[in-house]
């Protein structure tokens, strides 16, 4: 085989591979509930993006090595290095909290992967949408039509199924809960869809949610898109995140405001958003007293039966975060703190903070080496915000960083591994905006 041929089959393949991912991650945790409880083996169905991601990787990893065009692109972007140094701090912080015994090996397994899976396929991603455009111009469907049926399956469960449908596909204690509430009480059941809880339904639905509004603002307004749209905001209600629900507001209103001209209409624009504010404070206050309103807006209400409000679980974690942060600004190493830290032998520490997590585990440097990764993304994405997904990723990204203030939302598979290989074709597209060539990159 020919190197050219060689070289366009891996580049095929790695493009097949990432646009499988990103078309069935929003199933992730449906298909590996279900196939674990026909076949067993949880953990290794829980992994098989992972797996995916190895051969995307090695096929990218192979376009870097022997390709001129993509080394010129991605390798020796500045980006690139931020987020190696970023992976390296992953890998020497978890070989150091090992050597000193501080976590176990299965946690600090986990903690890197987790923090490290999503820039990962990010940069496969990128590596891949700078030599072909194809994974480019079929965003919206990879992204929309999986998210149909997201939002489909969770309004059947909001009119239709029983609460407890999803046990019957294997969801229970020892895998996921097949449904939440809001503080234990059984008349305010939290959806969740196909993903694994309520606040990442929440969180994946700020995507869509944002696709559809700038498919609008710079498209046609059919009525599929605007029934897709009010389907999502009515599932986005009923997952009860608070958070995703702000978080859905700052992506919304970043699409007008990232389009509009004119300052005088940008001021009207802002002057509608406090006059709403007003409304939402105003009702808040006149409608205090009533229970459900309570439930819904402050997860509790007046004389619950419940001793600790979500909400003052979410004051002491974030408390006791901060505390770590300032204590230990170098951090005690991946798999110390967040969703990996419940596989270690003491008490997890979850602070309900992804940024504050990562500060906790790799210290101020890690921190600001994420912050600094978010910030160069969000400056590329303002540079391309002309193109529908670059503008739909600028938008959500603002969304999901408030998210992010209040969950670990960047740990969820689904919404991790979406937003960042979508943010990396966005990217890699950047390669073709001069590239006058008639070759595969078209």
């Amino acid at each position: 085989m020919k190197a050219s041929a060689l070289k366009y089959a891996i580049l095929s393949i790695t493009a097949v591979i990432i646009t499988l991912i990103l078309i069935l991650v929003p199933f992730h945790a449906f298909l590996t509930v279900w196939a674990a409880s026909t076949f067993g083996h949880y953990t290794a169905f829980l992994l098989w993006e992972e797996y995916l991601l190895v051969i995307a990787g090695i096929g990218a990893l192979y376009l870097v090595v022997f390709d001129r065009k993509v080394r010129l692109s991605t390798l020796y972007h500045g980006l690139t290095w931020l987020i190696a140094g970023y992976l390296v701090v992953q890998l020497v912080w978890g070989l150091g909290a090992l050597h000193y015994h501080t976590v176990d090996a299965k946690a600090v397994a986990y903690g890197v992967l987790v923090n490290s899976r999503f820039l990962i396929f990010f940069l496969a991603a990128w590596v891949v949408g700078s030599r072909t455009k194809r994974l480019a111009n079929r965003w919206s469907w990879v992204l929309l039509w999986p998210a149909v049926i997201v939002i489909v399956f969770g309004i059947l469960q909001v009119v239709v199924l029983p609460v407890d449908f999803l046990k019957h596909v294997g969801y229970s204690s020892q895998t996921i809960l097949p449904y939440e509430t809001i503080n234990h009480n059984a008349h305010y059941v939290r959806i969740m869809s196909t993903l694994r809880g309520a606040n990442p339904f929440g969180a994946y639905l700020l995507l869509p949610i944002s696709a559809l509004v700038v498919l609008m603002a710079v498209g046609k307004r059919n009525w599929q898109r605007l029934g897709m749209l009010l389907g999502a905001i009515v599932t986005l209600f009923f997952t009860f995140s608070r958070s995703a629900w702000v978080g859905a507001v700052l992506s919304g209103a970043t699409v007008p405001l990232t389009r509009l001209r004119s300052l005088r209409v940008r001021r009207w624009w802002g002057a509608v958003a406090v006059g709403l504010l007003v409304v939402l404070v105003g009702v808040v206050i006149g409608f205090r007293h009533n229970t459900r309103l309570q439930n819904v807006l402050f997860h509790t209400q007046t004389h619950s039966a419940v001793a600790t409000t979500s909400d003052q679980g979410h004051a002491s974690a974030l408390k006791a975060g901060l505390h770590d942060l300032i204590h230990e600004p170098l951090g005690r190493g991946p798999g110390t703190a967040g969703p990996a830290s419940v596989y270690n032998n003491h008490p997890a520490r979850i602070a309900e903070n992804y940024y504050i997590q990562i500060g906790q585990e790799v210290g101020w440097l890690g921190l600001l080496l994420f912050a600094g990764i978010n910030a160069y993304v969000a400056v590329l994405l303002w540079q391309r915000r002309q193109d529908p997904l670059a503008l739909t990723l600028l938008a959500s990204l603002i969304g999901i960083s408030f998210v992010n203030l209040l969950s670990h939302a960047w740990t969820d598979e689904t919404l991790a591994f979406l937003w960042w290989g979508l943010a990396g074709i966005a990217i890699g597209a950047a390669a073709h905006d001069t590239d006058g060539q008639g070759s595969e990159a078209t």
